[in-house]
């Protein structure tokens, strides 16, 4: 096979995702009869399933695929496990994550933040939030702090209107107290 023709096919679909989807799934589908193993086709396959069409089973086999066929490649982690996430796999996620953090130049941020977002995910806010917070130690640039910090934002959002509602309860039992005592 000639990887010339193999790579301009998987270009061609990189550079027309997500805006050409018709485009994108032409070129996939060369590249991976050429060759059914190239990681970038599979992961960008994924991706296209996953975000496009939203078959989550699909995406998963293909970002598995892309992993096989090479374990270092670093871009299909965030995407699969955010896959696993969205389809309610959380022990999959976190055993991928687990992994994750053992791959080469990987961004351990990232990982972080999508710890965080399965924790927030089975509920476990403020768990949630101190990992949110481990992870601005490991973020590099300011687009990806502030990012962070509406994350924090959102999930203390979530626990505050529990909060408030056990507090009124304690309220209302304490008058309906003092009215008996009257």
């Amino acid at each position: 096979m000639d990887t010339n023709l193999l790579n301009n096919y998987v270009l061609k679909a990189i550079d027309a995702y997500p805006y050409d989807l018709e485009e994108t799934v032409e070129n996939l589908n060369y590249a991976l009869s050429y060759e059914n193993t190239n990681a970038y086709a599979l992961y960008l396959m994924g991706r296209l399933q996953s975000e496009q069409l939203g078959d989550y089973e699909k995406a998963k086999y293909y970002f598995a695929e892309a992993l096989a066929s090479k374990m270092d490649f670093v871009k299909v982690y965030p995407k699969y496990i955010l896959v696993l996430i969205w389809n309610h796999d959380y022990d999959e996620a976190q055993k991928l994550i687990d992994f994750a953090f053992t791959v080469k130049s990987i961004q351990k941020g990232e990982l972080i933040v999508l710890q965080a977002q399965l924790l927030e995910c089975q509920e476990a806010y403020k768990e949630a939030l101190k990992t949110f917070k481990k992870a601005k130690l490991y973020v590099y640039n300011n687009s990806f702090m502030a990012f962070i910090d509406s994350e924090i934002t959102r999930v203390k959002n979530k626990i505050k209107p529990k909060k408030k509602k056990a507090s009124k309860k304690k309220k209302t039992k304490k008058g309906k107290q003092k009215k008996k005592k009257d």
